[in-house]
């Protein structure tokens, strides 16, 4: 009995078979061009933007074997996620024409920007206003941080707050930013980790944006968000369930010809025990990354959420163990350049911090799938 349908499967060795063929050496430019025109950066968007009018089970499937193949291509998790699935299911005619044939093809990327100094992924906190001009678009200002690939992407996809006439509350919406609008400026934050992706700190000073900036109802802005977000989220467990397949094989691999006394080392239960347990736990957390995009390509936009932040935090976990595992199993050769691990000790905990933190989905869970009382 196969799990995956038949087309997941081909879909599955495809994309392996390309990131074979590019493997931890690649250049992302000539990675991205080539999956791009095989379909597969676009496999989630409707047919008729040029998509492969498939869904998030399809994308986070791509992105899985990528990493696996020890190339993952960070900004999937982006610009045809977040940024196509959002304008595909709430933009107007005019936006979806404008944007997503070339995220689907891979000419275009967008970026995302949610966080901010003082708020992190809490949307109830951002500061980032928009108000309206004079002549009904829309003025901007505010700060984000860490967003990535604004320096490679054509636009950003900014989560701002406006007030709301009935109340004067402010409630989230999200607008589209070209790159070179006047008083939208990047600075590149200093980081440790070494990724193609850098990170940027944006600043919004009065940026004016005509009226068709906005996606979406500015009344549904919350519900479109976490449109975006379910799908980062399920992403994020992809990126993690391939880097820790990467880290595992080289260990397996490793464990199996590494002789130090009489049998390889990986006969030795030692050896042997913590690295299966890693290979178990990288597979639950997939099973729950399949059921959440199955619950997203469903339209259960409630449910989906508990699984993705669940997928999330499962795969982030397990990610983390097994690149720790690979590491150990290797000793002193698990931080030589010439296997690639060490570098992935950092990457992993990304995937405990970003989007969200293990903590606040341990708080989404506890509230949300518990019914346990806020402490905030």
């Amino acid at each position: 009995m196969n799990f995956e349908s038949e087309e997941h499967t081909a879909l599955r060795a495809a994309v392996s078979a390309l990131g074979q063929r590019h493997g931890r050496g690649h250049d992302r430019e000539a990675l991205w061009a080539e999956a791009a025109k095989l379909g597969y950066l676009g496999v989630n968007l409707p047919e008729e933007y040029g998509g492969g009018g498939g869904g998030m089970a399809e994308l986070s499937l791509v992105l899985e074997e990528l990493g696996a193949a020890g190339c993952p291509l960070l900004m999937m998790v982006v610009s045809p996620a977040i940024c196509g699935t959002v304008i595909a299911r709430f933009g107007t005619d005019e936006q979806k024409r404008r944007w997503l044939p070339g995220l689907a093809d891979g000419s275009v990327t967008m970026a995302f920007g949610i966080t901010e100094p003082d708020a992190g992924s809490n949307s109830h906190r951002i500061t980032t206003t928009a108000r309206r001009a004079d002549d009904g678009g829309w003025i901007l200002t505010g700060r984000k941080v860490f967003i990535s690939g604004v320096d490679i992407a054509e636009a950003t996809l900014v989560v701002g707050r406006t007030e709301d006439a009935r109340t004067g509350r402010l409630k989230p919406c999200l607008f589209i930013v070209p790159r070179d609008t006047p008083g939208f400026t990047r600075s590149q934050i200093d980081m440790e980790l070494h990724a193609h992706e850098k990170q940027f700190e944006l600043v919004l000073d009065d940026v004016a944006l005509p009226a068709d900036a906005l996606v979406g109802n500015e009344d549904a802005g919350l519900l479109q968000l976490f449109a975006g977000l379910n799908p980062e989220r399920i992403m994020t467990a992809a990126f993690a369930i391939g880097m820790g397949r990467y880290a595992l094989a080289q260990a397996v691999d490793y464990a199996r010809t590494r002789q130090v006394w009489k049998a390889p080392i990986g006969a030795h239960q030692a050896i042997a025990h913590p690295l299966a347990q890693a290979h178990i736990e990288l597979e639950l957390a997939r099973l729950m990354m399949q059921k959440a995009a199955a619950l997203y390509d469903a339209g259960d936009d409630i449910a989906a959420g508990e699984a993705a932040n669940m997928a999330k935090y499962a795969a982030a976990e397990a990610c983390v163990k097994a690149v720790d595992q690979a590491v150990h199993t290797l000793g002193g050769n698990g931080l030589t350049r010439e296997y690639g691990l060490a570098a992935l000790v950092t990457a992993a905990r990304v995937a405990r911090i970003a989007p969200v933190s293990r903590e606040m989905i341990l708080n989404y869970v506890s509230h949300q799938s518990l019914g346990l009382p806020k402490s905030y």
